[in-house]
Parts: C-alpha cells; structure tokens; sequence
C-alpha cells in the first residue's frame, strides 16, 4: 500500500494547514509520540483506502523557503484551483507556481506548506471517473 509522510516543524500549524486546504483529520499514531506521528485521514487517504499517510515532527532544520524541492511532492485533485491556492497562500502557505493551464491535463499550482514542503493542486480537464 502506498504511504507517503509530510515532515514538519510545528506539526500543530501544519495539522491546521492541511486541515483547511484539503479537509483531511489526523490521529494519533499508538507507538509515534515521540516524533508526534499523526496519521491523515481524508478523501482517497486512511488506513481503509488506497493510500496512507503520516504527518510527524521534523528531524532537523527546515529546507530554505525557495529551495530546490527534497523528496516527492504530493498533488492532490481539488474542485477549483485558484480558490484552493488563495486559500493556501492566505493561510501560511506561499507561493511555489501559481495556478497555471496545462493542456490536456487542467490547471495545477504549487504552494509551500509554511513546513519546507511543497503542494501541488490540480483542478484536471476530465473529473467524471
């Protein structure tokens, strides 16, 4: 099963972040408290779905804002892109790739977290599955 982890600072801000750009919940994971592991429940995402996912604490220095990416970015289908990532940016996130058309694919954006992570949004041409 695919799992992917988000890497924070302030695990309590990025709980919050995430919370409102994507509605997800976290739990506790039994056995994480001392990096303070959440796992993420929410749309395609939990223990019961396709893929799982884990919020915890950092282990070490943030990456520099407008750094080079480290590790994988997350995209995530949204319903209006532009909306999500006005949202994020008013909310902790910043800018990475504003809402831009994609032909043949739809209109994705990119946002920093407030974390050292980056986002990506993507509203596809085709959302009937």
């Amino acid at each position: 099963m695919p799992h992917f982890e988000i890497h924070a600072s302030d695990v309590d801000a990025a709980k919050t972040f995430y919370a409102g750009l994507l509605g997800w919940e976290f739990h506790p994971m039994e056995g994480g408290e001392e990096v303070s592991y959440h796992l993420i429940e929410g749309g395609d995402i939990g223990l019961e779905k396709a893929v799982t996912g884990g919020l915890m604490q950092r282990m070490g220095a943030d990456p520099e804002k407008g750094a080079p990416i480290r590790g994988c970015t997350m995209t995530f289908e949204v319903s209006d892109c532009d909306e999500r990532y006005a949202w994020a940016t008013s909310n902790g996130g910043s800018e990475a790739l504003p809402p831009q058309d994609y032909p043949g694919v739809g209109r994705c954006a990119y946002v920093e977290d407030g974390q050292g992570n980056v986002v990506g949004l993507i509203k596809p041409l085709n959302t009937e599955r």
